[in-house]
């Protein structure tokens, strides 16, 4: 199966999935008595909100190059993810809100004390195992085909699996009288969670700035060009984002003497060279002159 179909089944399995525990989280949290259940409801309200709006991204993202767009739409991709870490961090923030509230309230005995129904254990019992499927399925298709958007969404499965233990904790305790552990746990989730939508909004950015790739790129770029014919020193390497896809800029000194024709050959070979060692490489730019002492080879 195609990388771009394989992002989006891991975005619709993931969109359906909350739209079924997101209703059910809810009406049981309601029903059921449970704060904690009908915060984590809310949470997934929130995934199928922007896991919609990933959906579309991730689609116009797959449109082909065009003359305005020469490298192609790629990062629209790290768009999407700049806009989940946006909505897990105000999730974050509004759950540590209300359950950081209903904690004091139970603990100044200001707030009614009543526990959960018993099913409400159960759907969230349900949630920490979908969820845990969820995150190892999701997790190995981003890293296979290096879409930022859905290994963002990957880590949001794995926050829904603590979030869901938490509340079933939360259920538990309650119903043995300790009604407080319920918003406590809620709270402490949504830093967790919070961090997280950190991390996801740096790596996303990183990659609209063009960050340029670690020493492990650089060095492999390096192996693969030096013993090259005509290639007497590799003098300048800069590399950035398109999506999952690379940009290479290679500057190299070859002999002074050599024709214009011959230099352009040389320049060929480096491009074909490096499109076909590294992976997710989609354009070389190689620039070449005279090596010269004066000029510095990394």
């Amino acid at each position: 199966m195609p990388h771009e179909r394989r992002g989006l089944l891991a975005v619709n399995l993931g969109l359906v999935t909350n739209i079924f525990l997101a209703v059910g989280k809810t009406a049981a949290g309601v029903l059921g008595g449970s704060a904690a259940l009908l915060a984590d409801g809310i949470n997934s309200v929130s995934d199928v909100t922007y896991y919609i709006l990933v959906s579309i991204f991730v689609r116009l993202a797959h449109k082909p190059p065009d003359e305005e767009h020469p490298y192609g739409h790629r990062q629209l991709e790290s768009i999407a993810a700049l806009t989940v870490g946006a909505f897990v961090i105000t999730t974050a923030i509004a759950l540590f809100w209300d359950t950081a509230g209903d904690t004091y309230l139970l603990l100044t005995g200001r707030g009614a004390a009543r526990p959960a129904a018993l099913y409400t254990l159960w759907v969230a019992l349900a949630t920490v195992l979908v969820k845990i499927g969820l995150t190892a399925f999701t997790l190995r298709i981003g890293r296979q085909t290096k879409n930022a958007a859905v290994v963002a969404l990957a880590h949001d499965h794995r926050n829904d699996v603590f979030s869901a233990l938490a509340v079933t904790v939360g259920i538990t305790l309650g119903r043995f009288g300790y009604a407080w552990v319920d918003p406590l746990a809620g709270a402490i989730v949504a830093l967790v969670i919070f961090r997280t939508g950190l991390a996801i909004l740096h790596e996303a950015v990183s990659d609209l700035m063009d960050a340029v790739p670690g020493d492990v790129l650089k060095q492999q770029i390096l192996d693969t060009v030096r013993p090259l014919p005509g290639v007497r020193q590799v003098e300048e390497i800069h590399a950035h984002r398109f999506g999952p896809f690379l940009v290479v800029n290679v500057t190299v000194g070859i002999d002074g003497g050599l024709t214009v024709s011959q230099g352009d050959a040389i320049a060929e070979e480096i491009e074909a060279a490096l499109l076909r060692e590294v992976e997710y490489l989609r354009r070389v730019h190689v620039h070449y002159h005279p090596a010269t002492d004066a000029n510095p080879a990394l």
